[in-house]
């Protein structure tokens, strides 16, 4: 699947930090990782530290796929809104839901310590209304997540114009967010695996596996052979071919970064900037004080169509941002365009499918992928250990 366009951000400014080696010969292990983004690398970093022997494989270099194309914007919100998501899913798994996505946060910041290229930073976040009419189900949502005991602030239209410059009806200040480099994080995360007697191996692609009661057993496009207890699947989007059921709605995004100002202070604390429409906008500042724009969003996730929409898409971005920041230099510097998917209720799909006890899914489907993975790797690894977990039910398949 062609998952982005040639050249995001991250990529040109990182280039290939680790290469690895590809398969070259049978091996077994405890566990296999299909997939070296983001996602397998932290599963991979929760399963070695657990005391399983893994494997990681990937068709691409490592983090070559989605994971390059990240904002990786690190927010407990989910895309469905709490009163929305308590609607589909009620209000106990609903409040759950978020709660294990702000705890997300603060484990990757754990993890992210031990590694300063990873460009963890904590950050609040302003969602205002786009539209006089987002304030009423704004003012809605406020309440809900105060009485979950999540701290935020209710903004008017005065507070907005004083702390941020612009003009919005409304707004909530949350003060738990962050940004984080997801392509360096995921090349630190699995350099140190390797250290720790994990095995990587690059343009190694799996052209069929089979499961019995033993475990798994994989093949390579070579001929090599895996033989593993478990296997954990996290190719991202492209996961759905091994899945029997529709669980994501393919779109196309889009982001722009522009030129690195004289400034490391853009507008209040550089906070995650959002919106209440949908598709949304957002914003973020990087380390060497760019500004990161992205969305407009299209429904279609055609490769050809996606980059050949990214000039147009580039300019409406920019667009976006002058009416926002008038007073803001913004000339672009790298622009690119990515696939992503959307479930139902906005929430991941983590764990097995019936019949299928050793093939786990880590699938942080969504705008809020980073946090998502967390959450799958703790919940899989859990399960790999033979121990309960009722958070699993949350995000399992058997939702619909």
């Amino acid at each position: 699947m062609d998952l982005r366009s040639e050249y995001p951000f991250w990529l040109l400014d990182k280039g290939i930090i680790h290469s690895y080696p590809s398969l070259q010969n049978d091996i077994r292990t405890d566990v296999v990782i299909m997939g070296a983004g983001i996602s397998g690398a932290l599963a991979a970093w929760h399963l070695c530290n657990a005391g399983f022997k893994t494997v990681v494989v990937d068709k691409r270099h490592v983090g070559m796929g989605s994971t390059a194309a990240s904002t990786a914007l690190l927010q407990y919100e989910i895309d469905v809104p709490l009163r929305e998501l308590i609607e589909k899913r009620g209000e106990k798994d609903a409040v759950r839901s978020y709660l294990l996505c702000l705890k997300a946060i603060d484990d990757l910041e754990n993890i992210c310590g031990q590694w300063a290229e990873a460009g963890f930073n904590r950050r609040p976040s302003l969602q205002f209304a786009s539209y006089k009419k987002d304030v009423a189900a704004l003012k809605q949502e406020y309440t809900l997540r105060k009485q979950c005991g999540i701290d935020l602030q209710w903004l008017d239209k005065n507070a907005i114009n004083d702390k941020f410059g612009f003009e919005k009806d409304a707004a909530l200040l949350s003060s738990d967010a962050a940004e984080v480099k997801a392509y360096s994080l995921t090349h630190a995360l699995l350099h140190r695996c390797r250290q720790l007697g994990v095995e990587v191996y690059d343009h190694t692609a799996i052209s069929h596996f089979g499961e019995n009661q033993r475990g798994v057993h994989l093949v390579t496009d070579e001929g090599k052979k895996i033989k593993a207890r478990k296997l954990v699947i996290a190719c991202g989007y492209e996961s759905a071919q091994f899945i029997p059921q529709k669980v994501q709605t393919l779109h196309s995004t889009y982001a722009i970064v522009s030129e690195a100002g004289n400034t490391d202070h853009f507008w209040y604390r550089n906070a995650l900037i959002w919106e209440t429409a949908r598709p949304y906008l957002y914003l973020r500042t990087t380390g060497d004080n760019r500004v990161l724009i992205g969305g407009r969003d299209d429904d279609f996730s055609s490769p050809y169509l996606r980059d050949r929409a990214l000039p147009t898409k580039t300019k409406a971005l920019e667009h976006a941002f002058r009416k926002l920041f008038p007073g803001i230099h913004f000339r672009t510097d790298f622009q690119w365009a990515g696939t992503f998917a959307s479930t139902r209720d906005g929430l991941p799909y983590i764990g097995s499918l019936p019949g299928k006890p050793h093939t786990y899914f880590a699938l942080g489907l969504g705008g809020n992928g980073i946090t998502f993975s967390i959450i799958a790797a703790q919940i899989i690894t859990r399960l790999a250990l033979g121990l309960q977990d009722d958070d699993a039910r949350l995000f399992g398949f058997e939702r619909g």
